[in-house]
């Protein structure tokens, strides 16, 4: 399957723009979903069922208010009149039109869908791209917004034509790799050496009005499948496949503001097609050639179905759900390692109340290095014969002073089945600051002192470990450091030493840059801090992604978060340094400096919880952000 880039974005960009070109019929009717619509080789879509819906729900929405706050208004203007000025301006004086004046056209769905359009794998055919818009009672003002545009593009030039499928009548609209000049880079010829140039393909759209829904594709492919489904075919739609039914029912229910569905099979067929050589097509290459049926098979993402996301608000809160339908049985890599055992990922007591993020992960180390082997194996035998040979070096290093040292032994076994995350706020008001607040690594250990004997001596393969600290008795514990290797300036300068600090209580090792953290987690035990699980709203919210025994939880104090977030970004905005971190398009978008203090805009954030399950069926995802307490 060949898709150059261009021709991708231009087919979107041309689809986009056909809501501007489609003429209007005057009948009324419900117009059926999506899924009854689209065609049966989709490899994905996106819609929203109800635009009127979606817009009601972003006025409430805590990061939209935000967004329209007073107070962001400066930083506002200018991020939008420079994005007008990119974006917009262009598109307006191409197509001599007003945007603002088709913004409230969509009432009913909003669709973009891309389709498999009849590729192989090995051909040029490009994907199908459709859009579907529902008009409703707006397409009325829709006909008198685009009758005198199509006759704009018409006098102009613009060669159009129509076609008759399944009885629709389709004007179709050719557009050319240059079209939208103001927002895309023009391509050169591209010619091969004794030959003429070869003129880049030309993408037509396809467009019609279909009662109140304007219906767009990239092919008469895709725009034929849609009439017939418009026009009462019974042929093949997203809403007779099987995985989709199943995805409909268990994800889709209860009217999300808007979801998305991804066909894994399809598209992995196709990726296994286009990497496996054919014909003419299978040319040596002196590097190793990895078939994507080879990766695909040995990470387990083979075994993957389908992938769907859904949206949904409520007064009390906003969820997102996300799942991967991979059966229990066929599951293998990344998907078995993913699959986490319904186990407690609850907040532990020794996690204080001031932590700012925290995340719980049932790992199975044991099983997931076993996994990994696995994969590097099917895909890469050299690629596992190397790893061996650098673990061999390790332990042929460390037996130099312990003989009975085995790194596998040592390290991978003893891992267990439980990793924390935790973090706190930054203890600082510069940048260093805040780009490493004190965080800390847990790692559940059958024997905690091999393993750090095990990291330490990996890490002297990396720096060497004479100048580090020796080992320090702290509240009966001791706490190791471990040199990190050296930090070069950009002017020549070696930055001052840095350390890992490791130790080990509860049946973790406990991991962090941060000697102030590790410390208050040793501390832990006495039974002084204030746990982080006694929060209010904690409980309430991890009952809205299925509670905190499905093997994964992770909580956000997004007020606090954020908080730095602006102050980094403020900071940034004054050091020239920092300001290179970002592209230099988006440091003339984006004025930090105009950002206003958090505390006028604090109300807006407050908490958000993600919790992963793991069944039969498949891997679930939710997040869940209930609404600050302040806008209540």
């Amino acid at each position: 399957m060949i898709i150059t880039i261009r021709r991708f974005t231009v087919a979107c960009a041309a689809i986009a723009t056909s809501l501007l070109l489609a003429p209007a019929s005057t009948a009324r009717a419900a117009i059926a979903p999506a899924e009854s619509l689209l065609p049966a080789d989709t490899l994905a879509f996106f819609t929203v069922p109800d635009a009127n819906a979606f817009r009601a729900a972003c006025k409430t929405s805590p990061q939209i208010m935000c967004w329209n706050d007073p107070a962001m208004q400066p930083f506002h203007d200018k991020l939008m009149t420079k994005f007008n000025e990119k974006f917009v301006a262009p598109i307006e004086k191409d197509l001599g039109l007003k945007v603002a004046d088709f913004l409230a056209l969509p009432q009913g769905q909003f669709t973009l869908a891309i389709t498999v359009n009849g590729s192989n794998g090995h051909d040029a055919v490009a994907p199908g791209l459709i859009l579907l818009l529902d008009a409703k009672a707006q397409s009325d003002l829709l006909k008198t917004n685009l009758t005198a545009l199509t006759k704009k593009w018409k006098d102009a030039g613009r060669k159009l034509r129509t076609e008759t499928l399944h009885g629709l009548s389709f004007t179709v609209v050719p557009l050319n790799s240059n079209d939208f000049a103001g927002i895309l880079p023009k391509k050169a010829p591209v010619s091969e050496i004794g030959k003429d140039a070869k003129p880049d393909p030309t993408v037509e759209v396809y467009f019609t009005q279909y009662q109140s829904l304007l219906v767009a594709a990239s092919s008469v492919k895709a725009a034929e499948v849609l009439a017939a489904h418009l026009t009462g075919s019974s042929l093949p739609a997203v809403a007779d496949d099987a995985t989709f039914a199943g995805d409909k029912l268990s994800q889709f229910r209860d009217a999300p503001v808007y979801y998305g569905w991804f066909n894994a099979t399809k598209t992995f067929d196709l990726i296994t097609a286009s990497s496996s050589p054919s014909g003419d097509d299978a040319t040596p290459s002196a590097m190793p050639q990895f078939a994507g049926a080879k990766i695909l098979g040995a990470t387990g993402l083979g075994g993957l179905k389908s992938a769907s996301f859904a949206v949904r608000e409520k007064p009390e809160g906003s969820t997102i759900a996300l799942h991967l339908t991979a059966p229990e049985a066929t599951r293998t890599g990344l998907l078995k390692i993913l699959a986490l055992p319904a186990k407690d990922a609850g907040i532990p007591a020794f996690v204080p109340a001031d932590a700012t993020k925290f995340t719980r992960v049932r790992l199975d180390g044991k099983q997931t290095w076993a996994e990994l082997q696995k994969m590097v194996a099917v895909i890469s035998p050299q690629g596992l014969a190397g790893l061996n040979s650098v673990i061999d070096m390790a332990n042929t290093l460390a037996q130099v002073k312990d003989p009975g040292f085995d790194l596998r032994a040592n390290l991978f076994g003893n891992l267990g089945d439980d990793i924390v995350v935790y973090g706190k706020a930054p203890v600082g008001d510069s940048l260093t600051d805040f780009g490493n607040p004190p965080a800390i690594y847990l790692v559940a250990v059958s024997n905690p002192e091999q393993v750090i004997n095990a990291v330490k001596n990996l890490a002297s393969l990396a720096a060497p470990q004479d100048t580090a600290p020796a080992p320090r008795d702290f509240v009966g514990h001791k706490i190791y450091s471990i040199a990190q290797r050296g930090q070069v300036h950009p002017d020549g300068s070696t930055a001052a030493p840095s350390y890992l600090y490791l130790a080990s209580a509860g049946g973790y090792v406990a991991i962090s840059k941060t000697t102030t953290i590790l410390e208050e987690y040793l501390r832990s035990a006495d039974g002084k801090l204030k746990p982080l699980n006694e929060t209010p709203g904690i409980a309430d919210a991890a009952g809205h992604v299925g509670g905190t025994h499905g093997g994964l939880f992770s909580y956000e104090n997004q007020r606090e978060t954020m908080r730095a977030a602006f102050k980094f970004m403020k900071l940034s905005a004054t050091d020239n340094a920092a300001t290179k971190m970002f592209p230099p398009a988006f440091r003339d978008w984006a004025d930090f400096s105009l950002l206003p203090d958090f505390d006028a805009v604090s109300k807006y954030f407050y908490l958000s919880v993600f919790g992963g399950t793991a069944d039969a069926d498949g891997l679930t995802l939710k997040v869940y952000a209930p609404r600050p307490p302040q806008l209540n």
